[in-house]
C-alpha cells in the first residue's frame, strides 16, 4: 500500500497540536481522466517545472513553514519528486476535493493554527497573493478567506455568489449554477485560507448532493457562514495566476504563455536577443547571459547556465547543461554537459552526460561525446566518438575516429595525451592510452599504449594482385 509506504519512510507523521503559524495544504491527488495520463495532474510540467513544485516553491516563498500534500493517484511519483521537503496524507478513494481537504485536516490532528489550502495544478499562483491572503486573515480573525479573481471568460471556475450587502454569500460550482449566477465573473480559483478548528467542524458536514456526486471543498466556507462565522474575501490583482489544467490543451496554453513570458524577461532584463520568441522554449529555470543570440527552433530545459556572448541555434536542445561565454552551438543536442569559453559546437553534434568541452574547443558535424573530458583548443571535427575519455589539450581525433569503450561487460577508459593527432578512421580500443605529442596513422586499430613523440601504426599492409578481376571472370556495367 502506497500509505504505508509513506509511513515506513517517516513521510507520514501523525501531528499533535501545534498553534501559531500557517500550515499549507496542497491537495495534489486527484487523477483527472481528461489528463489521459498515469502521471497525477499536478506533475506534468509547466515550463519545465512539475506544476506541484511551482506552487510549492510559492508557498515556501509566502514565508510558509510547513506543507502538507494530500496525495492519492500517482503518490508515488509526486513522493519521488517532492522527497522530504513536505509531509504527506494519503486519500485512498479520491471522493472530490472536499474528501481531499478533510484527509489533508485529519491529518493535522489537533493543530489550531491557520490553513492555506490550495490546489497542486494551478502554476501561476504567486508567493505575493498567498502572503497578502494569510496576512489579511490574520489581521481580520475571520474564520476563512477566499480568494477571488475577476475573469473575463469565467466558464470552468465555480462563481462567488454575494448577498444583497456585498458579502460573501456562497461559491456554485459551474455545473449546479444557475442561469443567473453563471453570468457571474467573479470566480473562486480555490484559494482559502481557514481558522483549522472552524475548517474541521465544516469539512465533516459536507455531503455528495452536487452534480457531480462529490465533497465539494467549495461548501466548507458557506458552512463556516451558517455556523456564524465571518468570511472574508482576497482580490487576486492578476487573474493570471488563477490559471490552472483541466487537460493537455491547457496545459498547452499555460506553457506557451510561459516561454514567451521567459523569452520577454530574458531580452528586457538580462540583454539577450531572441531572433524569435514564438519558436523558443527556455525553462524557467535557465539562465542567459548578456548579448547571446538564441535562434529560432532552440529548446533549453531544466538547469542551464548560458554564459554572455554566445550563439545558440538554431535548432539546439539543451538541458541541464553549463555554456562558458562566446561559445556558439547549432543543430545540436547537449544533455548534461560543460562547454567552454569560445568552444564550437555543432552542427549535428551530441554531447551525452558527462561531456566537459574545455575553452576554444571544436566539436563538429557528427561528432558524438560521452563523460568524456576534452582539454582546451583540442579539435574534433567531424564524424568522431569519444566515450569515457580524457583528451589533452591541442589534441586533434579525426574523421571516423572511435574509442571502443565497451567490451559487453565493462567500460574502459581512453587516455590521449596533449598534442596527440588522432588519424581518420582509427580505433582505439580501451584502456589505451596516448602520450603526449604522439602520432596514430589513419586506419589503425590500436590495443597498446603508445609513447610519447611515437608514430604508431596498426593495421594490415596492402597486397595488390593484378588481374585478379579478369581472371575470376567478373564483370561490369
Amino acid at each position: 500500500m502506497i500509505g504505508a509506504d509513506l509511513q515506513s519512510k517517516g513521510y507520514m507523521k501523525m501531528s499533535g497540536a501545534e498553534t501559531g503559524n500557517t500550515v499549507a495544504v496542497i491537495l495534489a491527488g486527484g487523477r483527472n481522466r481528461r489528463m489521459m495520463s498515469k502521471l497525477p495532474k499536478a506533475m506534468h510540467k509547466i515550463g519545465g517545472i512539475p506544476m506541484i513544485g511551482m506552487v510549492y516553491n510559492a508557498v515556501k516563498a509566502a514565508g510558509v513553514g510547513r506543507c502538507v500534500v494530500v496525495v492519492g493517484f500517482g503518490a508515488e511519483y509526486i513522493v519521488d519528486y517532492m522527497g522530504a521537503r513536505v509531509e504527506y496524507a494519503y486519500q485512498y478513494e479520491q471522493l472530490g476535493t472536499g474528501h481531499a481537504f478533510m484527509t489533508g485536516m485529519d491529518y493535522l490532528g489537533g493543530y489550531d493554527g491557520r490553513v492555506l489550502s490550495l490546489y497542486g495544478d494551478m502554476p501561476l499562483v504567486s508567493k505575493d497573493t498567498l502572503s497578502a491572503l494569510i496576512q489579511q486573515n490574520t489581521e481580520t480573525g475571520d474564520q476563512g478567506t477566499l480568494v477571488y479573481a475577476y475573469m473575463q471568460d469565467q466558464r470552468k471556475y465555480g462563481r462567488i455568489v454575494r448577498d444583497k450587502g456585498g458579502n460573501f454569500a456562497k461559491i456554485v460550482e459551474e455545473k449546479d449554477a444557475t442561469a443567473e449566477e453563471a453570468l457571474i465573473r467573479e470566480v473562486n480559483p480555490g484559494i482559502y485560507c481557514f481558522d483549522a478548528a472552524a475548517a474541521r467542524i465544516a469539512v465533516r458536514g459536507l455531503n455528495t448532493d452536487n452534480a457531480q456526486g462529490e465533497m465539494y471543498l467549495t461548501d466548507v466556507p458557506a458552512a463556516m457562514l451558517k455556523a456564524g462565522g465571518r468570511i472574508g474575501l482576497h482580490k487576486m490583482e492578476d487573474s493570471r495566476e488563477c490559471l490552472g489544467v483541466n487537460d493537455r490543451a491547457d496545459l498547452e496554453e499555460l506553457n506557451r504563455a510561459l516561454y514567451m513570458e521567459k523569452c520577454r524577461d530574458l531580452m528586457i532584463k538580462c540583454g539577450v536577443t531572441i531572433m524569435d520568441s514564438g519558436n523558443t522554449y527556455i525553462d524557467m529555470g535557465v539562465t542567459v547571459g548578456m548579448d547571446t543570440v538564441i535562434y529560432p527552433g532552440c529548446v533549453i530545459e531544466g538547469d542551464t547556465a548560458i554564459g554572455e556572448g554566445c550563439v545558440i541555434g538554431p535548432g539546439a536542445r539543451i538541458t541541464d547543461s553549463e555554456i562558458g561565454d562566446r561559445a556558439s552551438i547549432a543543430y545540436s543536442v547537449v544533455n548534461e554537459s560543460k562547454i567552454g569559453r569560445e568552444a564550437s559546437v555543432g552542427p549535428f553534434a551530441y554531447l551525452r552526460p558527462g561531456a566537459d568541452i574545455g575553452d576554444r574547443v571544436k566539436i563538429g558535424d557528427f561528432v558524438e561525446i560521452k563523460n568524456a573530458n576534452i582539454g582546451r583548443d583540442a579539435k574534433i571535427s567531424h564524424l568522431a566518438y569519444v566515450g569515457d575519455a580524457d583528451v589533452g589539450a591541442n589534441a586533434n581525433i579525426g574523421c571516423g575516429a572511435i574509442t571502443c569503450n565497451y567490451d559487453g561487460v565493462k567500460k574502459y577508459r581512453t587516455v590521449i595525451g596533449e598534442n596527440a593527432f588522432i588519424g581518420s578512421n582509427a580505433n582505439l580500443i580501451a584502456p589505451v592510452t596516448i602520450n603526449d605529442g604522439a602520432y596514430i596513422a589513419s586506419g589503425s586499430t590500436i590495443t597498446d599504449d603508445v609513447p610519447e613523440d611515437a608514430l604508431a601504426i596498426a593495421r594490415g599492409r596492402q597486397v595488390i594482385k593484378e588481374h585478379w578481376v579478369s581472371r575470376k571472370g567478373f564483370k561490369r556495367g
